[in-house]
Parts: structure tokens; C-alpha cells; sequence
């Protein structure tokens, strides 16, 4: 049995590991051992990067890679300046607010120029407001009447749906939002009003201030319907075309047919301010009667109509056909469903070829899509 080895020889031998991990790298040596973890760590890595790709609650929760501008360093920076200036961007990136809408411009009145083919419907729709909310806001050119649009003319866009209401002298808030049914505090709160002072805002005659959800009035000139067995209306106030006589004739069946070959809208549908359908009609296509019925209007209108049509269906029921090229139909003749009355066009006020069609009932309108078979 060998004798145990002195103090010197003790303190030549390398000390025993106390710890597994002390114990490996010592066994494997320093280097290898940095190998293995620098591998560990591409493999997480590798593995997080396929959970962030597949799995969108990863995705989530791992950060977003973002490009990195060193600046001045030429691209020679260090790993703590690279992590410095990465999370800077990171944390700056994550204070940028997004909104709807949240520019100036969504305040403002747009000017818009109406084009060839626009319509009231069509350019609201386009503009994210109501069609009404249009032709209030245009009260000065249009009077009213959709069907007064046409190329050139330069209307006024509300930001929003309401009344844009240009002030006049002795107005008051309480007073218009009154008549417009509307809350005065939505008047004052509308940033695109721009009150220097809630408390006591002052508001010069002629200036145009935004009434949000207000209502305005309809009004629309219009063609009155002519009975038949009339003894003729007045063509200086109807126009050229007014029939002058009594007439009777063959009646209607009250099942209808669409007027043009196209069954589709071009430009305005049926609602409050348009009490018709603008259907798609090129210029020269045939127009032809929706039901049997007398012709007791054929010819020039006045109000923006152009060359018309009327007929008594002897049902209750008048059809009106406008903006055509030429009438065709003569006063007091009997014209049977589907037989040709007139042909396409874009006379009197309107913004390119189309047909606009009334159905009246007792006097009465009513929405062409009620009678009219499915397109």
C-alpha cells in the first residue's frame, strides 16, 4: 500500500469539480463547452422562429423584427450600441398612435366638380355620405332636385352626415338646432366648426357651420300627374309637350315591364329626395311603355325632365319617362305595354344617358322596384 502524498505533491493535483456543470466542462473541456451552448442557442432560436410563423398567438407574443439604422456608425457598431439603439426604436415605435381618420381633412367641406355619368347617389356613395346629406348642402344649385346635376357644376361635399347651414343674421343655436332636429351641443362639440369659445360662441352671418345628424326638408319639382279625361293643362307651365285635349282610351293591367332593355341603375335609386329610378339607357336604345296606357304628355318638360312621357294606365296607375332624345308617342293615342314611346337619351338637366322613371299611384308616388319584375 503506497504511502498518501505529501503537502507539495497535494497542491500539484488538480482540485475535483464540486458541481455536474463544473464537473462537464472540465471533462469536455472550456472551448466545446461555449460549442455546445452557441448551438443550444441556435436551436431555440430556430424553433422560436417556426412557432412565430405558424402559430398567430406566438406570433404575438415574440417581438417584430424592425430594421435598424446605426447612424453614424457606418454600420460598424457594436453588439451593445446594435441592442441600445434597437430598443429605442422598438419603445418609440410603440407610441405611434393610429386613428380613423384622424387628419384635418375629415372636417372639411370638399369641392367637388360633377363629371360626365355622375349622379347625386353615385358621388355620396363614393364620398361615405348620405345622398340627402348632399343635396341639402347644395340647396343653391340644385333647388332641391337631383335631377338638376349636371356636367360642370360645382357642389359641396359635407365631412358628415347632417345639414351644412350657412348662418344669417338674428340665428341662434337653439333656434337651428331646432329646425334642423338636432342637439346644440353636437353643433358645438363638431371640431370642423372651429368655436374659439364654447362657452360664448359667436358665429358671423354667411359662414357655413356643419349641423351633425340634422334634417332637412325635400323638395323637388315636379310634374303633376294629368288625368286622361282632362280638359289639358297649361304648356307654358308644364311645357311644349303638355297634351291639350280629353282623352280616353285602352287601360293597363297593373302588372309592369321594365321600360329599357337594360334592367339595371345608372345613377340615382328611389329614396326621399329622388321619387324615381335612373335606369341605364343608351343614347338612340328604344324606351318603351311599362304598361298599356293613354299618352297624355309627350314632348319638352320644364324642371330638368327634357323630352317626356306621361300615360294614364285608367288604373290608378301614370308612368313618366324622362330625359329621352326624342318623344315619339302622340298626345291622346293609345300605346300598349312594351310598344316603343320614345328613345334614349340626356336632355334637360342630367349628367349622361339615362331613363328616369316614375310610377305614380292616385296621385301618389310610389317605388318603381314594388311593381317592376325582378331584374
Amino acid at each position: 500500500m503506497s504511502a498518501p502524498p505529501s503537502s507539495e505533491q497535494q497542491e500539484d493535483l488538480p482540485l475535483e469539480p464540486t458541481t455536474s456543470l463544473v464537473r462537464l466542462v472540465y471533462r469536455i473541456g472550456p472551448l466545446a463547452f461555449l460549442l455546445w451552448v452557441f448551438a443550444g442557442v441556435l436551436v431555440m432560436v430556430a424553433i422560436l422562429i417556426a412557432v412565430r410563423q405558424v402559430d398567430p398567438v406566438s406570433r404575438l407574443l415574440l417581438p417584430t423584427p424592425i430594421p435598424i439604422d446605426f447612424g453614424d456608425t457606418g454600420g460598424n457598431a457594436s453588439l451593445p450600441q446594435m441592442l441600445t439603439i434597437a430598443s429605442q426604436m422598438e419603445i418609440a415605435r410603440g407610441v405611434i398612435y393610429q386613428t380613423e381618420r384622424s387628419d384635418h381633412s375629415s372636417f372639411e367641406v370638399v369641392i367637388y366638380t360633377v363629371e360626365f355619368l355622375d349622379s347625386l347617389f353615385g358621388i355620396a356613395a363614393a364620398h361615405n355620405i348620405e345622398p340627402e346629406t348632399l343635396l341639402w348642402a347644395n340647396e343653391k344649385v340644385l333647388g332641391g332636385n337631383p335631377d338638376m346635376l349636371e356636367p360642370g357644376m360645382v357642389l359641396r361635399l359635407p365631412p358628415v352626415d347632417g345639414v351644412l347651414y350657412e348662418w344669417k343674421e338674428g340665428d341662434t343655436l337653439e333656434k337651428i338646432a331646432k329646425e334642423f332636429e338636432a342637439l346644440v351641443l353636437d353643433i358645438l362639440n363638431w371640431p370642423g366648426n372651429k368655436f374659439s369659445d364654447l362657452t360664448n360662441p359667436y358665429i358671423a352671418p354667411g359662414t357655413s357651420i356643419m349641423i351633425p345628424g340634422g334634417v332637412g326638408e325635400f323638395r323637388s319639382w315636379v310634374i303633376p300627374v294629368i288625368p286622361s279625361g282632362s280638359a289639358g293643362v297649361s304648356t307654358s307651365l308644364y311645357g311644349s309637350g303638355a297634351c291639350t285635349g280629353s282623352y280616353n282610351g285602352g287601360g293597363g293591367s297593373g302588372a309592369f315591364i321594365w321600360p329599357s332593355s337594360y334592367h339595371e341603375i345608372v345613377g340615382n335609386d328611389y329614396w326621399g329626395g329622388h321619387l324615381a329610378l335612373d335606369i341605364r339607357s343608351g343614347e338612340g336604345l328604344p324606351i318603351v311603355a311599362a304598361d298599356t296606357g293613354v299618352v297624355v304628355y309627350s314632348g319638352w318638360a320644364s324642371g330638368g325632365y327634357g323630352n317626356m312621357v306621361m300615360l294614364d294606365h285608367l288604373n290608378g296607375y301614370h308612368t313618366l319617362y324622362a330625359h329621352l332624345s326624342s318623344a315619339t308617342a302622340r298626345c291622346g293615342s293609345t300605346v300598349g305595354k312594351g310598344q316603343t314611346i320614345g328613345w334614349g337619351g340626356s336632355t334637360g338637366n342630367s349628367s349622361g344617358p339615362h331613363l328616369h322613371f316614375e310610377i305614380r299611384y292616385l296621385g301618389g308616388f310610389i317605388n318603381p322596384w314594388y311593381v317592376l319584375p325582378a331584374p
